[in-house]
C-alpha cells in the first residue's frame, strides 16, 4: 500500500542511481550538495550504495553509545537518530526527494522506508515490523527479536536525504562496539541468517536485494523507478 495516494499523477520517474562501494563521507557531502542545489527541475533519486566501514553519529548522538570503535572511523553526521554501522555487505537506499512536490511528510517517508523493508523481506518468506517507538525494522528469532534494517533522514530545503540501512550478508560484529541506535545490546541479524533459518536457500547478492529494496521504496510511494548509468552521481 503506498503511504502517499496523492501523489501527483504527473510526477516523474525516480532516477535510481548505483554508486558501488563507496566511503561514507564523500557520499554523505554529495547528497548535501544535490539537496542544496535542488530545484523545481531536480529529480526525485533514489542512491544504492555499499560503504567502507564507518560508524556514524547523529545529530542528537550521545558518545556514551560509542562504546569501542577501534580502527574504524567515527564521522558525526546531520541526520535524525544515534549511532550506526555501516560496512560492506549491507545495502544502504538513499532517498532524495523533494518531499514538497511530492506531497510527503517525514512520517510518510518513514513508513515508505520501513514497509520497503518489510515487502522486501516477505520476498523471502521473513516476517517482519516496525516499532512506533524505534524507528527501523525488526524481525523474531530464535533469540528473540532483532533489529535488520536501520533508519535515519534528514530533510532540508525541502528535500530528504541519508535513508536506510539493510543488513545483508556483511559482518556484524562492529555492532557490538556501540550501543545501535542508541540501544544497549540491541540485537542485530542479517538476511543470510533469516534465509538460512527460514528456507535454507542460498542469499542473493547485495546488489540484486538493492535493487529489489528501490523496487519496493518506489511502489510504497506511489512512484515508478527510472535507472541512470550504473557510475550514479556521488
Amino acid at each position: 500500500m503506498a503511504v502517499c495516494p496523492a501523489v501527483p499523477a504527473t510526477l516523474p520517474p525516480i532516477v535510481l542511481h548505483r554508486l558501488g562501494r563507496r566511503p561514507y563521507e564523500p557520499v554523505w557531502q554529495a547528497m548535501r550538495d544535490l539537496t542544496d542545489r535542488r530545484d523545481a527541475e531536480t529529480p526525485d533519486q533514489f542512491w544504492l550504495v555499499e560503504h567502507d566501514p564507518v560508524f556514524t553519529q547523529g545529530q542528537a548522538g550521545k558518545p556514551e553509545h560509542l562504546l569501542m570503535p577501534g580502527d574504524i572511523p567515527v564521522v558525526q553526521t546531520d541526520r535524525g537518530g544515534q549511532v550506526t554501522y555501516h560496512g560492506p555487505g549491507q545495502v544502504v537506499l538513499y532517498p532524495l526527494i523533494d518531499v514538497r512536490r511530492a506531497r510527503l511528510g517525514v512520517r510518510d517517508l518513514v513508513t515508505g522506508l520501513e514497509n520497503a523493508v518489510i515487502a522486501l523481506l516477505a520476498d523471502y518468506g521473513i516476517a517482519a515490523r516496525a516499532r512506533p517507538d524505534a524507528p527501523g525494522v525488526y524481525v523474531e528469532t530464535a533469540a528473540g527479536e532483532a533489529k535488520i534494517a536501520s533508519l535515519g533522514l534528514r530533510i532540508r530545503r525541502g528535500g530528504s536525504f541519508h535513508g536506510v540501512a539493510l543488513n545483508v550478508d556483511g559482518d556484524l560484529s562492529p555492532f557490538s562496539r556501540i550501543n545501535p541506535c542508541g540501544y544497549a545490546g540491541m540485537p542485530m541479524v542479517r538476511l543470510v541468517d533469516l534465509i538460512d533459518d527460514c528456507r535454507g536457500g542460498e542469499a542473493p547478492g547485495v546488489g540484486k536485494v538493492g535493487e529489489r529494496l528501490a523496487e519496493c521504496l518506489a511502489r510504497e510511494l506511489g512512484r515508478e523507478l527510472d535507472s541512470a548509468s550504473p557510475s550514479g552521481s556521488a
